[in-house]
């Protein structure tokens, strides 16, 4: 089992930055991929980026630029830091982790881009 904890989001103006953390109940040493995923009002949850346990990331086109995942393993932490936010950034932000052939997910942290 693994359980994760998402926190960071928040309320932002367009043009403005956030970190997200996600922390995870169990060593991300052992977790294969972390990922972080939104999901906006009416549309299906979609990748944002990933980060796999050799450090190698992989970002949706959305993101590309302006987000970056970042993994701390001695404090089993994940992060997104995102710049330059949109109003189409605007979503539930959720973490995910790939463990022993299955997917676990945090309950999400609201991300709101507007003025």
């Amino acid at each position: 089992q693994v359980q994760l904890v998402e926190s960071g989001g928040g309320l932002v103006q367009p043009g403005g930055s956030l970190r997200l953390s996600c922390a995870s109940s169990t060593s991300i040493r052992a977790i294969y991929i972390m990922a972080w995923y939104r999901q906006a009002p009416g549309k299906q949850r979609e990748l944002v980026a990933l980060i796999n346990n050799g450090g190698m990331t992989n970002y949706a086109h959305s993101g590309e630029g302006r987000f970056t995942i970042s993994r701390d393993n001695l404090k089993n932490m994940v992060y997104l830091q995102m710049n330059t936010l949109k109003p189409e950034d605007t979503a539930v932000y959720y973490c995910k982790a790939a463990y022993q052939g299955r997917a676990y997910w945090g309950q999400g942290t609201q991300v709101t881009v507007s003025s």
